[in-house]
């Protein structure tokens, strides 16, 4: 299956949504996958600025090529997040972030690039207590082989296992290929895919661009081998999630009931605020609400 994502300019400032799409809502338990730019911004231009919002019932992903973006929360994290940092939030019963422009980067001119991905708890783990893990770029596990440099993300793969904690099996890793060089999907989970995000790539003789999320059927032997001018890719995957997920705005659950009530506890200002960054908010939006399988 092949998804071409849903583009959406925030006023030069392109992202295009491949999760969730009509043709598939889950990948494993990624549930919502966004590429980010590339964008350029002038000094003194804005660029993400991102009001403080909740969450609950996922753990999010931030995972930046260019740029940087300041995170903030309701537990009283400040990270900074730069690219090859793996920026791990997990909302469980809820959390509130914002994301934002610090203003010694804003002063100059930049670029921005980057994926934020959703990742849906189980039902086991959807009211955990909140939590934010950041680990940086050198801390991931990295494998070279030829032309190939892969580095994990998350979960486990290609005999590694990155440090940061996950509530389900799954598999996320960041590969850059050189011109015909070839990266193995894993098969030890069900479910499977991956985004092109540079160049082009070839399957069983079939070439596939840049801007495609490419799913692959369960027990599938799977390669991708890079087109002439190499590919930058992002593989993902994990074991089906444990029943269907209601998501509306930036919440997640397998009850339509707890949704509601996120709902509810967000026009009542119940979340907690974030230290810092509490002036403002995104108020919630008239939106119909999807069922995700």
């Amino acid at each position: 299956m092949v998804i071409i994502p849903r583009a959406h300019d925030l006023g030069g400032f392109e992202v295009r949504r491949a999760l969730p799409a009509k043709e598939r809502q889950m990948v494993g338990p990624f549930i919502f996958f966004d590429e980010m730019g590339p964008g350029e911004f002038l000094g003194g231009q804005k660029g993400v600025d991102v009001r403080p919002h909740p969450h609950i019932g996922l753990s999010t992903v931030t995972y930046l090529f260019e740029g940087t973006i300041r995170h903030r929360d309701s537990l009283g994290t400040l990270a900074d997040i730069v690219p090859g940092d793996v920026n791990w939030m997990t909302a469980g019963s809820g959390i509130v972030h914002s994301e934002r422009t610090a203003p010694e980067v804003m002063a100059v001119p930049r670029r921005l690039a980057g994926i934020q991905s959703w990742v849906a708890l189980p039902k086991s783990a959807e009211e955990a207590d909140p939590a934010f893990f950041h680990h940086p770029a050198s801390g991931q596990p990295l494998v070279t082989d030829g032309g190939l440099a892969l580095r994990l993300v998350a979960g486990e793969g290609w005999g590694m296992k990155a440090p940061v904690a996950t509530s389900s099996p799954l598999f996320y890793a960041d590969a850059t290929l050189a011109p015909g060089a070839a990266v193995p999907m894993p098969d030890q989970q069900e479910e499977r895919a991956a985004y092109v995000v540079q160049g082009e790539v070839s399957i069983a003789g079939d070439t596939h661009p840049a801007g495609r999320m490419l799913i692959f059927k369960p027990g599938d032997k799977v390669a991708l081998t890079a087109g002439p001018k190499g590919a930058r890719l992002l593989l993902l995957g994990g074991a089906p999630m444990d029943g269907p997920r209601y998501v509306f705005w930036n919440f997640v659950s397998s009850s339509r009931d707890r949704i509601e009530q996120a709902k509810a506890d967000w026009q009542a200002q119940r979340f907690a605020k974030v230290p810092d960054d509490n002036q403002e908010f995104i108020p919630l939006p008239e939106k119909v609400q999807v069922r995700a399988g």
